[in-house]
């Protein structure tokens, strides 16, 4: 008898304490302590539980007690609105066990992705990135650093923290995503919250959902010519599965991207590509997500002119709503180097995009002139020139890397003459000019900027 009734105990004992371990409420990584939730909208919270199992929520901002039911595959999310910026707060969620969760800011968050020159941090020797480190600490703007990793099918968590900015986390962490991050939260007076995502050496098809890429033609026989490399993923869709997915559920205000170096040798196809990835990263985080990323920099590839062809599709793909391009060649000292350190500045100016497209606080230049139109009197062009507002300046006693040419289709190199936004282009060995071509090649870097101080952004006016 008394062994039947310390069975029974036992047993008892055990599917409860079973029930309790199986039934503990589960998050995402992205879903911590120290996060950065993103203000004044309504913010994710998910997780896993026991089918069915009711999950209760306070969070600390309004005490306001949600709920939320767990659905037959184990899977919950509860959206919860998030006030004006401020902190720290906490939240508190109750299942079988119970989650605080603290430390928590309300602030602005983005997403930074790309390959190299979205990775490099100070441990690539920045030497603007190391003069930061005796003043970053700064514990309203985090990091949520996500590492190297791939899938064959999307995933729904990552391992990475949340961490507040200090020298030690800086090291490793973006230096463009830094700077980027530091601007927006000086100019805005709140926190701003960082996922970094970046692959050196990666092509824009891995960050796109694999679906997208097979379903066009055009896009599947461009990445079926990436060549395979030991030291990055070439499959479309690898990086975006486990380094994007995971965090499509939180919500942010928009993206930064530094990509299109590896690329270039599929130059034809990287507008279509870049929209169809924007277009994909819209509808897995459901919002129009403002999207503002940088045009490669000049460097000596070694092959004719695909890097120029890269930077027009670039160029194009900016024409899609609320993308807006860096142009970033004023800021490069060496075209055989594919990295250039000048990062704070690179940082800056996506940041002047956001203030300016998303934030409507623009106070300084942040977008480039552009070309826009094109006519011909007697043997000059004259290029009309958009976002020049205070005219164009030439540095230097003559103009470089402008090029004419007539109808034989043969370039020479041009007169300049700038009145206000325009540009008077010449040449007595082209007697009927027709076209007009400026930093139209691989490493060359031109001279011609608006009098705010960016740069005049690399085009042609011709389609040969």
């Amino acid at each position: 008898m008394k062994k039947n009734i310390l069975f029974c105990l036992l047993l008892a004992y055990t599917s409860t304490y079973t029930s309790a371990s199986f039934a503990a409420v589960r998050l995402p990584a992205v879903i911590s302590d120290s996060m950065v939730l993103q203000q004044q909208s309504t913010a994710r919270l998910w997780g896993w539980c026991e089918p069915a199992e009711m999950i209760y929520i306070t969070t600390s901002w309004n005490h306001r007690i949600d709920s939320v039911k767990g659905t037959r595959d184990g899977n919950w999310l509860l959206s919860v609105p998030t006030p004006a910026a401020g902190g720290p707060y906490t939240i508190r969620i109750k299942a079988g066990n119970t989650i605080e969760l603290k430390g928590i800011l309300i602030g602005e968050v983005w997403v930074c992705s790309g390959q190299s020159n979205m990775e490099m941090s100070e441990t690539w020797g920045l030497p603007d990135t190391r003069s930061e480190f005796p003043t970053c600490a700064n514990t309203n703007l985090r990091f949520f650093h996500i590492p190297k990793t791939t899938s064959r099918q999307p995933q729904d968590d990552c391992k990475a923290s949340w961490a507040s900015c200090d020298s030690n986390q800086l090291k490793s962490f973006s230096a463009v995503a830094y700077f980027f991050g530091k601007k927006l939260s000086q100019q805005l007076h709140v926190p701003v919250g960082l996922i970094e995502a970046a692959w050196g050496g990666t092509a824009a098809e891995v960050w796109t959902p694999s679906q997208y890429v097979d379903a066009d033609a055009a896009l599947k026989n461009a990445a079926d010519s990436l060549q395979p490399a030991d030291w990055w993923p070439h499959v479309p869709g690898y990086c975006y599965n486990a380094m994007i997915a995971p965090v499509t559920p939180f919500t942010v205000a928009g993206a930064i991207w530094y990509q299109g170096e590896s690329n270039v040798r599929t130059a034809g196809t990287y507008a279509h590509l870049l929209d169809t990835m924007i277009v994909a990263w819209r509808r897995a985080w459901n919002a129009p997500l403002p999207f503002y990323y940088v045009q490669i920099a000049p460097f000596a590839y070694g092959h004719q002119e695909d890097a120029a062809r890269l930077r027009e599709q670039q160029d194009a793909a900016a024409r899609l709503d609320h993308t807006g391009m860096v142009v970033i060649s004023d800021l490069v000292t060496d075209t055989t180097n594919i990295h250039p350190k000048n990062k704070h500045e690179v940082g800056y100016r996506l940041a002047a995009w956001a203030l300016a497209d998303t934030y409507h606080q623009g106070d300084s230049a942040w977008r480039s002139p552009w070309f826009e139109s094109l006519e011909a009197k007697g043997d000059k062009l004259i290029l009309h020139v958009a976002d020049a507002p205070e005219g164009l300046h030439l540095s230097g006693p003559s103009v470089k890397e402008l090029y004419i040419a007539g109808e034989d289709r043969v370039f020479y190199p041009a007169r300049l003459r700038i009145e206000g936004d325009r540009l008077i282009v010449s040449s007595p060995l082209v007697r009927r000019p027709i076209a007009v071509r400026y930093q139209y090649s691989n490493a060359g870097i031109g001279n011609i900027s608006g009098k705010t101080g960016l740069p005049l952004a690399p085009f042609r006016t011709d389609r040969w």
